[in-house]
């Protein structure tokens, strides 16, 4: 996970940014229920310089030790239905860093990575067409990680359509973290 990087590999990419980072993840969620699966079902963008895979489940952030980023979630159908009734809500339940210097990805990370700050979310009784409700988790990249990639997996919380039931389900593939030293 290590690597050294030199002050020019920061030129062409701008300064990063200062305080905080937001990933925003939209998430299928009527195939999410229907495959019971996360595969093909989340799109994921940052506002990282120099991040790449904007777009898909595979989002790699460049982030800088110390940082703030908050994950935003929410799903990609966010209008009232015909009948009145709001559409369900993805919750981001964990984070989870593995450990990919071992070889095998599924290892979860013996090592913290991330500071976890608090769960965010607002009740569905806020929603209406001028408000914008979504749920995330913040977190701060510890101040002494050292510089490298660390893919993560989200254990996201589902709302089903109908009842009270929860779907929890673990993101097929990987997104990741490019800490930069600072």
């Amino acid at each position: 996970m290590t690597q050294a990087y030199a002050a020019t590999d920061f030129a062409d990419r701008g300064q990063l940014n200062s305080v905080q980072l937001n990933v925003v993840t939209l998430v299928d969620m009527e195939r999410a229920a229907a495959t019971k699966s996360l595969d093909g079902c989340l799109y994921m963008m940052d506002n990282s310089i120099g991040g790449v895979g904007q777009g898909t489940d595979h989002l790699e952030t460049t982030c800088k030790q110390g940082q703030v980023i908050n994950w935003i979630i929410r799903p990609i159908d966010m209008h009232r239905g015909a009948d009145g009734t709001w559409p369900p809500m993805p919750k981001i339940n964990n984070l989870v860093f593995l450990d990919i210097e071992k070889g095998d990805e599924d290892d979860v990370a013996e090592r913290r990575i991330m500071t976890e700050l608090k769960v965010y979310g607002a009740p569905d009784r806020m929603r209406d067409q001028y408000t914008a409700v979504y749920y995330y988790w913040a977190g701060a990249v510890m101040s002494d990680a050292r510089p490298g990639l660390y893919r993560y997996r989200f254990v996201l919380e589902l709302e089903k359509e109908h009842g009270t039931d929860k779907l929890y389900l673990n993101s097929a593939r990987y997104p990741a973290l490019r800490v930069m030293p600072v």
